[in-house]
C-alpha cells in the first residue's frame, strides 16, 4: 500500500522478501545478513501468499500437508467461495505422513472423494491444494513422499487444469471478480472494525467495481474506500459503549 502496488501480486508475484535464514529455508542462495530485504524471483513458483511458510504452515496437519485444508484457505482467503461443512460422521484421512509414502495423499484423497456424500466439496477444495503439494508442511520444497513422486497437477471442476503452484495461481489470478469482491469485504470490515453488514452492500459493490475497472490499483481502492458511507459515519465499539453509559 505505502509504494501504490497491484493487489493482484497477493496471488502471483515475481517477488518476496527473504533474509538469510530464511532464504536458506526456502532454499535461495546468495542472500546475506538478518534483515528482510525485496528479492526478485525467477519464476513465480514461491511470489505471493501461497509462497509463504506461514500460509502453508497454518494450512497444513501438525505432522503432514492436507490439500483439503489448503484448498478450503484459497476458497475462503482468495475466492470468498467456502465449502459447506463436512457431513456428520465422515472418514478422516490418517495424520501420519508415513502412511504416505506407499502410495501418495493423492490416491488417498481418490478414494476419499469416491463416496456421494464428500464429492462435491472435495471437487471445489482438493484440486487446488494438490497444486501446492510440492511444499511440505511448513513450506519447504519437495519432489517426492519417500518414493512417490508428487503429481501437482489439479483439474476444477468446471475443466480449468494446472500443474504446480505457478500455474495454480494463474489460474486464481483469473478469477477475478471472486478476488475482487472477496477483497473489498475484507478490507472494508478490516477498515470499519467490525464484521460485514447487509447495509455494507453498496460500498462492497463500489470497491469492487473500483478494482475490476483499474486494474486491481491499490491507491484508487483505498481513495473510494475512505471516502465510502460506511467509513465516513463509522462507530467504533468504544464510543457506542460510552454513548450508552
Amino acid at each position: 500500500l505505502t509504494e501504490s502496488k497491484n493487489f493482484m501480486e497477493l496471488i502471483n508475484s515475481d517477488y518476496t522478501f527473504l533474509n538469510k535464514e530464511l532464504a536458506s529455508f526456502y532454499g535461495f542462495p546468495s542472500v546475506e545478513g538478518d534483515s528482510m530485504r525485496k528479492v526478485l524471483l525467477s519464476d513465480r513458483t514461491r511470489g505471493g501468499m501461497l509462497g509463504m511458510g506461514g500460509v502453508l504452515t497454518v494450512s497444513s496437519l501438525p505432522t503432514r500437508t492436507s490439500p483439503v485444508l489448503r484448498g478450503k484457505w484459497v476458497l475462503e482467503e482468495i475466492l470468498g467461495t467456502p465449502p459447506p461443512p463436512p457431513p456428520p460422521n465422515v472418514g478422516e484421512l490418517p495424520e501420519d505422513e508415513a502412511a504416505l509414502k506407499g502410495i501418495g495423499l493423492r490416491k488417498l484423497l481418490e478414494l476419499h472423494r469416491s463416496k456421494p456424500d464428500c464429492q462435491s466439496c472435495h471437487e471445489k477444495m482438493d484440486p487446488l491444494g494438490l497444486g501446492l503439494e510440492n511444499f511440505d508442511a511448513i513450506g519447504r520444497w519437495r519432489e517426492s513422499y519417500g518414493q512417490v513422486e508428487i503429481d501437482p497437477s489439479g483439474v476444477m471442476a468446471n475443466g480449468k487444469s494446472f500443474s504446480g503452484p505457478a500455474e495454480l495461481k494463474a489460474f486464481l489470478s483469473e478469477e477475478r471478480e471472486s478476488f475482487a469482491r472477496n477483497l473489498s469485504s475484507k478490507i472494508l470490515s478490516y477498515a470499519l472494525g467490525r464484521s460485514i453488514r447487509f447495509s455494507d452492500e453498496a460500498a462492497i459493490r463500489e470497491l469492487e467495481s473500483c478494482l475490476l475497472n483499474n486494474d486491481f490499483q491499490s491507491e484508487k481502492f483505498i481513495m473510494v474506500l475512505v471516502k465510502s458511507y460506511p467509513f465516513r459515519l463509522k462507530t467504533n465499539d468504544f464510543r457506542k459503549k460510552k454513548t450508552a453509559a
